[in-house]
């Protein structure tokens, strides 16, 4: 079926923060035995609640209640300084024609701060969803059928490009085709799920749909 819209996660997806916020909660929790590479890969598209929870259990004491609150002023002074779009992000857009927007489980103010230091605000102007808005969050399907919804495509003509197991659990849950962005070769194609390893070769598979 012919596809009509493409709807993008975020983080790990459009722009590499899912290291810079690695580093970020290393910096708050040294005893945490992890690299940023280990934890980006433990708390991949996981919503902060859930990542609050599992550093308690594994730290052993309760987080403070402010916490959030202080962690997400210090991960946008930290987006500011030096976050970067993923390889080949820019590019791609720019080949791609596709209505277009973005569907994440970050907050709202996180999302377009982010788009903004990258460079990528104006691929998708008011066309961004964050699972905050809803009170929903990967992997409920609910954020993309809003998305696809409001964009006015039925779910079967959307195509999610994403990178996380939750992102991809949600998007097939909706309905959706799934593009999996997959750099390290960790994941096999399944059922409406197909792997790629580079941003460069997005627009060649979108135009095979």
């Amino acid at each position: 079926m012919p596809i009509d819209c493409v709807i993008f996660d975020l983080d790990g997806t459009l722009v590499d923060s899912e290291s810079l916020g690695s580093q970020t909660l290393l910096e708050k929790f040294p005893e945490l035995d992890d690299t940023p590479e280990s934890l980006s890969d433990r708390y991949r598209g996981w919503r902060m609640a859930n990542i609050m929870a599992d550093i308690e259990q594994r730290i052993g004491r309760t987080l403070p209640e402010n916490f959030e609150h202080d962690y997400r002023e210090y991960a946008a002074a930290r987006i500011e300084e030096g976050l970067r779009p993923m390889p080949g992000v820019p590019e791609m857009l720019l080949q791609v024609e596709l209505p277009r927007c973005v569907a994440s489980n970050a907050p709202p103010d996180k999302i377009h701060l982010a788009l903004r230091v990258c460079g990528l605000a104006r691929f998708f102007g008011e066309m961004v969803f964050s699972c905050y808005d809803i009170g929903a969050w990967k992997p409920d399907p609910t954020i993309f059928r809003h998305a696809a919804d409001t964009m006015g495509y039925h779910p079967s003509r959307c195509i999610v490009v994403e990178d996380s197991d939750v992102g991809v659990a949600g998007a097939t849950s909706a309905g959706m085709q799934v593009l999996r962005y997959d750099p390290a070769r960790r994941y096999a194609d399944e059922v409406n799920v197909v792997c790629f390893t580079s941003m460069q070769d997005l627009p060649t598979l979108l135009a095979q749909y």
